[in-house]
């Protein structure tokens, strides 16, 4: 309302003001355009008319024709400014017919007056007989002054009213602005208040609201006040608050027992690792006592049993003797990642010194050569580290041609997120198709005559890998044997450890068996 109050008064203020500028404009237009040069021209014309009385009163009292140059001059200035009074008065009627009046009084004069000296001989006087015919010239040329005169006075009271129309048309527009400029503050003000008041308190109340609920306050009810909008706005505010409080409900509900299920998960593991540990030595002493009675079987009743006899005291070592390797790798897959020694920097040269020296017989029986490269800095756990590469060496010990031995290189590269570990051996290889299916528990590629062990290696490098971050997978574009590559984050500090990995000239070709342990 106050704003559709401001606009008409403005509009209208406007209007006005145009109409009085425009008034204004035509009135000082009238005023400078033909009004005062008019009033200029009569005064042009009345000493017009008195040059032509005074050569014309000259010439009839001295019969001087050089007086009637001053009346040619005088008409002449008569003719031109009468011509320029018409143009400057042609919107002026009352005004013309004044002009029109004296003009037609001066031809009267001149007809009577001027008519016949203008036509007769140069003479050089005229006598006192011409006294009377020079007194009445001047009394007609009187009259004309008097019509001249009222014309002057009819231009002044025209320009006074001019003025007075300009100075109501100046005091009507002034006082029009000034009307748009106080209805524009006066509604400002009032525009003001009625915002602090129907807008800003509610919207406040509203902000105070709003902000107790984001304290915590969820419980808290959103009422709205003031115009609709805010009320509306308010609304929806309470809808949204009833919809995160109840997901925060439920949010609550479900972290409680996620922490349930999460402590009876902890609970169940370690009991679930005990009962492993207990299990595995309990399983165990069966195992020995199987293997160490079957020994002493056949030790003592050796002579007397065939040979089918001994070879099924065999089997029964044999089993006894698997079943404890499986039950010791069973026993170090589940306890990779939680039984561990503390995480530290350390640098992977050592990891692969303890490996090798661990390795040191069978890289001594099988004549391997082993080539490494300085390796990097790593966070990490040094006996899941050390594991790792024991493995992966063993592998390629134990995965070996025939009649060739063994030769072994480890290399390192660093790449974006940290550093990529390169093992490769000389060995049988594997297929590209069993690239997944070797890092899987128990997965074996060839039969236990052919190679032993219980298909545990590989799964224990990948859980090891997965624990520190890394991951790990066959080249399977590779095939003069196996190479795997694996990849662990850098150190946190920063520091390598290895500036010059990967560089030709710091590799270490040398016979395993020869390299000192850590």
């Amino acid at each position: 309302m106050v704003l559709s109050v401001l606009a008409v008064v403005v509009v209208a203020g406007a209007v006005v003001g145009a109409v009085m500028l425009q008034r204004t404009a035509v009135t000082s237009n009238r005023l400078a355009d033909r009004i005062s040069p008019a009033s200029t021209g009569v005064q042009q014309l009345v000493t017009a008319l008195a040059d032509q009385d005074g050569g014309l009163r000259g010439y009839l009292t001295t019969g001087d024709r050089q007086f009637l140059a001053q009346y040619q001059a005088g008409r002449r200035a008569e003719q031109e400014t009468v011509a320029r009074l018409r143009i400057l008065l042609g919107s002026e009627p009352e005004l013309l017919t004044r002009i029109d009046q004296a003009e037609a009084m001066a031809d009267r004069w001149r007809a009577r007056f001027a008519a016949g000296p203008l036509a007769g001989p140069a003479t050089t006087g005229r006598g006192v007989s011409n006294v009377a015919e020079v007194v009445e010239a001047g009394r007609g040329s009187q009259e004309i002054r008097t019509v001249l005169s009222r014309l002057s006075r009819d231009l002044q009271n025209a320009r006074d009213a001019a003025r007075s129309d300009l100075n109501t048309a100046r005091a009507i527009r002034d006082a029009t602005f000034i009307t748009i400029l106080v209805t524009v503050l006066v509604g400002g003000v009032l525009m003001m208040l009625l915002l602090r008041t129907v807008v800003l308190k509610p919207l406040s109340r509203l902000r105070a609201e709003v902000r107790a609920v984001s304290a915590g306050d969820f419980e808290r009810v959103i009422v709205g006040h003031g115009p609709a909008d805010l009320v509306e706005l308010a609304d929806d505010v309470e809808v949204m608050r009833r919809r995160i409080t109840g997901q925060l409900r439920a949010t609550a509900e479900v972290r409680a027992r996620l922490e349930a299920q999460t402590e009876e998960l902890s609970r169940s593991n370690a009991e679930l690792e005990q009962f492993a540990y207990v299990a595995s030595h309990d399983l165990q002493e069966p195992l020995r006592k199987v293997a160490s009675f079957c020994q002493l079987l056949e030790n003592r009743y050796g002579d007397v049993l065939d040979e089918r006899g001994r070879k099924y005291i065999s089997f029964a070592v044999d089993g006894a003797h698997r079943m404890q390797s499986l039950i010791v790798d069973l026993l170090t897959f589940s306890r990779v990642g939680r039984v561990h020694d503390k995480v530290r920097e350390l640098d992977l040269d050592e990891a692969l010194d303890r490996a090798l020296s661990n390795l040191a017989r069978s890289v001594r029986d099988s004549g391997a050569t082993i080539h490494r490269e300085p390796l990097p800095r790593v966070t990490g756990e040094p006996t899941q580290l050390t594991m790792l590469f024991q493995n992966l060496l063993g592998n390629a010990l134990k995965f070996r041609r025939p009649d060739t031995p063994p030769v072994i290189s480890v290399a390192c590269s660093a790449v974006d997120d940290g550093w990529q570990i390169t093992v490769t051996d000389n060995g049988i290889g594997i297929e590209a198709q069993y690239a997944d299916r070797i890092f899987v528990l128990f997965q074996r590629l060839h039969t236990r005559d052919a190679y032993d062990g219980t298909g545990i290696g590989l799964a224990v490098c990948r859980k090891v890998v997965d624990y520190h971050g890394g991951r790990i997978w066959l080249d399977a574009d590779y095939h003069d044997g196996t190479r795997i590559h694996l990849t662990l984050p850098a150190a946190q500090s920063g520091d390598s450890g290895a500036a010059d990995a990967g560089d030709d000239s710091d590799l270490a070709a040398v016979p395993a068996a020869h390299q000192s342990p850590s």
